[in-house]
């Protein structure tokens, strides 16, 4: 196995390159670089990030590309279909890391704890001054999750506790959950006073929070999103934080990341994470493993072990 190549096309977690070089022959390259004979000699890709059709097609023995993180939108998965070429992800390892930072946001920007931190620190706690109440709650609130996929599931789990009422959008409902179902995500943001967004990047979620929703959530509304920043219209965002339309916003994602809109760093009411949702050390090992588990499961056994939907496995 020493001897099959496995291209590294840009930045990945070092421990990705660390278990790569105990088993492949791992070369670090941008493909367009390669010639003919280096091109020839990859069978693997481990990539963090953009793989599209053209680097895919100067490589003509790749049989398997694996991806780093749960969304893999930059690999042209369906491409690589076509040539038989098996694409991986990694998902579930981050799961629970996701959904763990989805209500941590939901209660910073509920609450205004990140605020309230600041202010402490900027020495305004003294006798006679409190910080001001926050004007929200989590209680009593009806949370709608607008994509219930495996990391849309454990938010909700995590949300059962606080006791809010739950509700959800996706394309096909969930026979086995017991949250409301709407069939629309205009039906969800009328219905809900906080909405969270962990829907994936594909051109049916292109902008879909867009000022129509946030309109319907209502000036009481909360919106979260970690899921992609590519699913909201930023420009009718801010223009819905600062006229009230909506009560308060927190984000981990953004549409062109990592430059976020300059008009979103001044508004009380938004809270802004740098796309740090699965970002513990535990979880990206688990991801950088996983990455490399596929790449050696498929050499030895020709079984990779989370194949993305579009490039199934002949049985």
């Amino acid at each position: 196995m020493s001897r099959i190549a496995v291209l590294v096309p840009g930045k990945i977690h070092e421990r990705v390159l660390t278990r790569l070089k105990e088993s492949f022959d791992v070369i670090e390259a941008d493909p367009a670089s390669l010639d003919a004979e280096a091109a020839g000699r990859i069978r693997g890709v481990a990539v963090s990030g953009t793989f599209n059709a053209a680097a895919i097609d100067r490589l003509p023995n790749v049989e398997l590309i694996s991806s780093f993180g749960v969304g893999y939108d930059g690999v042209d998965a369906k491409h690589a279909a076509t040539k038989g070429i098996i694409v991986t992800n990694t998902p579930d390892v981050l799961n629970d890391e996701v959904a763990d930072t989805a209500i941590g946001l939901l209660l910073n920007t509920i609450r205004e704890f990140p605020r309230a931190e600041n202010w402490l620190r900027a020495g305004n706690w003294k006798p006679g001054q409190n910080y001001a109440l926050s004007r929200f709650s989590l209680k009593g609130r009806h949370v709608g999750i607008y994509g219930l996929g495996r990391i849309g599931q454990e938010i909700a789990k995590r949300l059962e506790p606080f006791k809010v009422k739950i509700s959800y959008h996706t394309r096909t409902r969930h026979a086995d959950v017991p949250y409301g179902y709407y069939p629309t995500l205009k039906d969800l943001a009328g219905a809900v006073d906080t909405l969270v967004s962990i829907v994936p990047k594909t051109a049916q979620t292109h902008k879909t929070i867009n000022a129509e929703i946030l309109s319907a959530l209502g000036p009481e509304g909360v919106f979260i999103n970690v899921g992609r920043g590519w699913t909201v219209d930023e420009d009718a965002l801010v223009q819905a934080l600062k006229s009230g339309t909506i009560g308060a916003a927190g984000l981990d994602v953004f549409y062109d990341e990592p430059n976020v809109p300059a008009s979103l760093f001044d508004l009380p009411n938004a809270v802004l994470l740098p796309h740090l949702a699965s970002g513990s050390v535990p979880t990206r090992n688990a991801m950088a493993d996983l990455v490399v588990d596929n790449l050696v499961e498929w050499f030895a056994k020709a079984k990779p072990l989370t194949p993305v939907p579009e490039t199934p496995l002949k049985e």
